[in-house]
């Protein structure tokens, strides 16, 4: 799919300034680290809802997007506004996609999870009614309609958990688009400052006071039971998330370890 993107540049009236915060909070203190520098790129306003409901629009640019690692495709509808949304795998320059309740079960098209049969693939998942797509946005996410009942629709994510979705949410139809780019190899330390990655240095190699792993001669272990954080938490398979998180009811199997 690389070599059909378009060679144009993107809709002007769709981007937006992004400042560079280089991992930094409001207060101007580090919460992220090794971020910084990086090549300066403008912001694609991405359609994630359904702000065209009922409207079928046509596909006349498949386009590259800096910020995220699947590709857009820009839409044309029948009043000439212009909108981004998330390619899907297999879209093609001058298809037609419709965001509504119920459509033709196709590629790139936007469907109410309810009428969508079991065991078709989709992406850009809603998590609440009206709210825009929150799951399975990166470049070759899917997940699988499992069942419809009760108002819920069951879902296999991408990290094979099973959860349940409103059935009044919105899916797109088929895959994220770029899948190889599991396979991206960048081969060289500048693309990933061009990315905005700073390098990173081992806790290993560190000193006793910047890291817990630090210290010792000559290349030894951690000499802990267990890895940490450079601030002294536990780090690798302790569970980070929320207990009181209001979807967890919603989680029928959880991701495999």
């Amino acid at each position: 799919m690389k070599t059909q993107l378009t060679k144009k540049k993107p809709e002007k009236h769709l981007l937006t300034c992004l400042k560079s915060k280089a991992g930094r909070n409001f207060s101007g203190r580090i919460t992220v680290r090794h971020r910084g520098g990086g090549v300066k790129k403008m912001y694609r306003m991405v359609d994630f809802g359904e702000e065209k409901l009922g409207q079928a629009g046509k596909v006349i640019a498949l386009e590259y997007d800096p910020n995220r690692t699947a590709y857009l495709a820009l839409v044309e509808y029948a009043d000439g506004d212009k909108r981004y949304i998330l390619a899907a795998d297999g879209l093609a320059v001058g298809a037609e996609v419709i965001c509504a309740e119920s459509a033709v079960i196709k590629e790139g098209s936007r469907v109410m999870l309810k009428n969508i049969p079991v065991g078709i693939e989709v992406f850009n998942i809603e998590l609440q009614p009206g709210k825009g797509g929150k799951m399975a946005r990166s470049a070759g996410g899917v997940a699988i309609v499992m069942a419809n009942e009760a108002g819920l629709v069951q879902l296999q994510m991408p990290s094979k958990e099973i959860r349940k979705v409103p059935a009044e949410c919105y899916a797109s139809i088929g895959k994220v688009s770029h899948p190889e780019h599991r396979f991206d190899n960048l081969r060289i330390a500048g693309a990933m400052r061009r990315k905005g990655w700073r390098p990173t240095v081992r806790g290993s190699v560190m000193n006793p006071c910047d890291h817990p792993h630090g210290g010792g001669e000559g290349r030894t272990g951690i000499g802990l039971r267990h890895p940490k954080t450079p601030w002294g938490k536990s780090a690798m398979g302790v569970r980070t998330r929320n207990r009181r998180k209001w979807t967890s009811k919603l989680i029928v199997k959880r991701r495999a370890k």
